[in-house]
């Protein structure tokens, strides 16, 4: 396979991980990411020709594939609202290079979805899941959908045995869910699914972010760790963005993910393309790179070329950094004169 080793950021950054946004709807209305206001039913989203077909998700990613990428992770909006996502499995676990191919999904739709998901040759399942008491869930989800088939779903996603196993991310918020935090821990210890907290992220501009609503990773490791005893792990692999850490009585594993208290920008190797086929380079992104042009003006060997040429530039002039400039204190900057962007692209947009 023709690769280039050598393609690196601006911050010797390896593009590794490829996103990929292939539903910009979503059947919850979290207030974090896809506030009832904002996308009410008169909300125009994408139609099904403005999106990338699964020829042309699988090019980008074959394109991908040669410049490096080894991971491919399967985001929305929801994914599951994807007609025939299971084709698409199938498609990009044969895709040269590509060792991994994972979702993301809310788990509404999974129970029904797991076994065929299994069998397309889906590697991992990530579901969100943010409370285990019915009326937080209930509030978090925009009222959406059940406690209980979020979680028929990942006991259906248990039985079908994904090789890389299931993971639950859990967004916390101050004053919102963080209550619960024990009861997540307590419902997933003693399994194989892996527990993850993720602080919550001022992702977007339409979900009122405060720093006072974020609960720091610290804070609830502490808690857990009064509880039920932990020790640190080490990462399985350069750019893991959760800090693991594993139960002493050897009741399982639990992860921290912390963007806003502890920014991990100097190993992101992630890349995010959205539905409508534009390239980001961070998850805080203002603008991208529309490649779904290239995509539909050459579809021969020659624009694939282009579309390789696209990439590598586009990762080569790479130099986000969004969170470690959140983090600097005002009045100050590592980057002369540059502060965080106030407009970004919304988490719907482009998955987490």
């Amino acid at each position: 396979m023709d690769t280039d080793a050598s393609l690196v950021d601006r911050l010797g950054r390896p593009m590794r991980d490829l996103r990929i946004s292939v539903m910009d709807r979503c059947n919850f209305r979290c207030p974090y990411c896809m506030p009832e206001a904002t996308y009410h039913e008169g909300f125009r989203f994408l139609a099904p020709r403005e999106r990338l077909d699964f020829d042309e998700i699988e090019r980008v990613a074959r394109v991908a594939a040669g410049l490096g990428v080894t991971k491919l992770r399967l985001t929305g909006g929801e994914p599951l609202l994807r007609p025939g996502l299971p084709e698409l499995v199938a498609r990009l676990v044969r895709v040269p290079g590509i060792e991994d191919v994972a979702l993301t999904t809310n788990g509404v739709l999974l129970a029904r979805s797991a076994a065929v998901l299994r069998a397309a040759g889906l590697h991992r399942v990530t579901v969100s899941l943010d409370s285990l008491d019915a009326a937080v869930f209930a509030q978090m989800s925009g009222g959406r959908a059940k406690l209980s088939t979020v979680l028929d779903g990942i006991e259906a996603a248990r039985a079908a045995g994904f090789p890389g196993g299931m993971k639950i991310n859990s967004v916390i918020q101050r004053g919102v869910n963080d209550s619960g935090i024990l009861d997540l821990a307590a419902r997933f210890r003693g399994t194989d699914i892996v527990l993850r907290f993720i602080e919550y992220m001022d992702v977007g501009t339409r979900n009122g972010w405060e720093r006072a609503d974020v609960v720091p990773s610290r804070e609830i490791l502490a808690r857990i760790d009064a509880h039920w005893p932990l020790i640190p792990l080490s990462p399985n692999y350069r750019g893991e963005v959760a800090r693991r850490y594993r139960y002493v009585d050897g009741e399982g594993e639990v992860g921290f993910v912390s963007s806003v208290s502890a920014p991990f920008c100097g190993d992101c190797s992630r890349a995010r393309l959205s539905s409508d086929g534009k390239l980001y380079t961070c998850l805080f992104a203002a603008e991208g790179t529309d490649l779904r042009a290239i995509l539909r003006e050459d579809d021969t060997v020659q624009g694939d070329r282009k579309l390789r040429a696209t990439l590598s530039g586009i990762w080569h002039g790479r130099a986000d950094r969004y969170s470690e400039e959140r983090a600097i204190p005002r009045g100050c900057s590592a980057v002369k004169g540059k502060a965080p962007a106030a407009e970004k692209i919304e988490m719907h947009y482009i998955g987490g």
